[in-house]
């Protein structure tokens, strides 16, 4: 009984946040981008080879690798000049030629903002988000930048390397949360670049790679996307289609590693079902309101699953465990009873200081990508003092 009252508790919880932030975030509600790449409709149409090219909407990551492997190197590189914004975005295709691809595509976007943001004939508004735009393009066009997606639709998704691919004997991807875009993805970047460098301090030998992945459109706010699994179900197959085509074109000792932070770990919990060994070798979930579930079997996930112990100063904590009639994420990751390793994240600080250095949830995350899992130091549910995984791990 006193279960059933702190549901229905929670329940009148979840229902009073939504109806009073519904109404004025309605207005933020997410077109979610979705689809093949922009520029498809041209690529279908080419025959400059002399061939019917592959579809982007239907051909699997491995037939596109297929499909590039018996080009030469100057009709794969024509192909690129031609449709840099399908060639950036084509799972499957060779990562070098993605990065010249998206070069090229973002130095058309930041020439046509140039020219928007220097027409009288607008207001000075739209000239001046031109320009933001511009110089938003013009960052990610620095050298040394590896891009290996790009899609300026809607608030614009990026996915940026930090590390080499090609020599990488260990690779993680980060999947960030809500007010994630083109625009303002540096706190991902952030947590990317400082798990490559536990990754690296901690095992310089495996070359890691670690990949920003922004390629999900993300709720704005605190209010109906953020609160529902839509954009997270919208975005869970472009994850999947995403690790199929790292599977079909990079060969590290192991599958990826996959950090799913706060709203991310609702579209992981979304893509959970599809994803396999092949794909993935461990999902973790950071900061999470919830993946959409009660119960870490009912994923039916066929990778390690491991869950981030949240800090006291993360707002998160005070988001209920449930969900009811599509609003809310289920049961809480750390919870014992969901089934999830939880790993020590001692001195983390708020919402995104998971992936800060010097503390345990970095280290941590870093053990795992490297497949150290015999160092990760997990927190037991009933104590919280941290043990070791090992008995976890049979």
């Amino acid at each position: 009984m006193r279960r059933f009252k702190r549901t229905l508790a929670a329940c009148a919880l979840v229902l009073a946040a939504a109806a009073g932030t519904v109404g004025w975030v309605w207005g933020d509600v997410q077109t979610a981008v979705t689809g093949p790449p922009p520029g498809t409709a041209a690529w279908r149409a080419e025959h400059v080879l002399g061939r019917q090219l592959p579809d982007p909407a239907s051909a699997s990551p491995s037939q596109i690798a297929r499909f590039f492997a018996g080009l030469t190197d100057d009709r794969r590189e024509l192909l690129a000049r031609r449709h840099p914004l399908v060639v950036g975005n084509l799972d499957g295709a060779p990562t070098g030629l993605r990065y010249a691809a998206n070069s090229r595509a973002i130095s058309v976007e930041r020439d046509r903002e140039l020219t928007l943001a220097a027409d009288r004939a607008v207001s000075a508004g739209d000239r001046q988000r031109a320009r933001a735009r511009a110089a938003t393009y013009d960052g990610l066009l620095a050298p040394g930048r590896r891009i290996l997606a790009f899609d300026p639709r809607g608030r614009g998704q990026v996915a940026e390397v930090y590390g080499d691919l090609r020599t990488a004997r260990r690779i993680a991807v980060v999947v960030p949360g809500s007010d994630t875009d083109l625009g303002s993805y540096g706190t991902l970047a952030r947590m990317a670049r400082d798990l490559r460098a536990e990754m690296v301090r901690q095992s310089p030998g495996a070359h890691p790679a670690v990949i920003a992945w922004a390629g999900y459109t993300t709720p704005v706010g605190v209010g109906y996307d953020a609160a529902t699994g839509r954009l997270a179900e919208k975005g869970a197959p472009r994850l999947v289609r995403f690790l199929d085509g790292l599977a079909a074109t990079t060969r590290p000792e192991a599958p990826p590693a996959v950090f799913c932070h706060s709203y991310g770990s609702v579209l992981c919990g979304a893509a959970a079902h599809r994803l396999t060994g092949r794909q993935a070798s461990d999902l973790v979930v950071v900061a999470s309101p919830g993946m959409r579930t009660d119960h870490a079997a009912q994923l039916r996930l066929g990778t390690r699953l491991w869950a981030t112990a949240r800090d006291a100063t993360d707002w998160i904590r005070r988001v209920p465990g449930i969900e009811l009639f599509g609003i809310g994420h289920g049961t809480d990751p750390t919870d014992p009873a969901f089934g999830a390793r939880v790993v020590s994240s001692d001195r983390a600080e708020g919402h995104t200081g998971y992936f800060a250095p010097g503390t345990a949830s970095l280290r941590n995350f870093a053990d795992i990508a490297l497949g150290r899992y015999q160092a990760v130091s997990c927190t037991h549910p009933a104590s919280a003092t941290t043990k070791d995984c090992r008995h976890d791990l049979v």
